[in-house]
C-alpha cells in the first residue's frame, strides 16, 4: 500500500510551521509598527484616537444601522463611556489639534446631541456624556 504523500505548503515550510511562521510574522509588524510610531506627530495620534473613539461611539449608538432605534449594537452605557472619553481627550488636547480642532469638536458635538435623543429619559442639561467637560450641549 502506498501512503499519500503530503505536499509541503506553497512556502516551502513543512506543516506545523506555519502557525510558528504566522506568529513570528505578526510580531515583525508590531515591531515594525511601534517603531514607526515614533515617526508620527501628537497631532495625528490624538486625531486618530478621537476618530476611533467617535466611530465606536457612533456603532455603539446604533447610527450605523437602518433603524437606529432597533439597532442590535446599540448600547447606551457603552456609548455615554466613549463619548466621555471622547470629551476629555479633546478638552484635554484642544490647544495642539489646530485645524482638527473643529471638526473634532463637531463631531463629539453630533454624537452628544444622538445619544441625547437616543436616550428613554434625558439627562439633565450638563449632565449628559462627556458634558462636565463640555458643557451642556444644546
Amino acid at each position: 500500500m502506498n501512503e499519500p504523500q503530503s505536499t509541503p505548503p506553497s512556502d516551502g515550510i513543512p506543516d506545523g510551521s506555519q502557525e510558528f511562521k504566522s506568529s513570528f510574522a505578526a510580531e515583525a509588524d508590531t515591531d515594525l509598527n511601534v517603531r514607526e510610531l515614533v515617526d508620527v506627530p501628537s497631532v495625528e495620534v490624538i486625531s486618530r484616537a478621537a476618530v476611533m473613539l467617535m466611530s465606536s461611539a457612533a456603532e455603539k449608538l446604533g447610527l450605523g444601522d437602518e433603524d437606529p432605534d432597533n439597532a442590535p449594537s446599540r448600547d447606551l452605557d457603552e456609548a455615554r463611556r466613549l463619548i466621555t472619553a471622547l470629551a476629555g481627550l479633546v478638552t484635554a488636547s484642544v490647544e495642539y489639534l489646530g485645524l482638527h480642532a473643529a471638526p473634532i469638536r463637531d463631531g463629539l458635538q453630533s454624537l452628544q446631541r444622538a445619544f441625547r435623543e437616543a436616550s428613554a429619559v434625558p439627562d439633565a442639561p450638563g449632565q449628559g456624556p462627556g458634558e462636565k467637560y463640555t458643557g451642556p450641549v444644546h
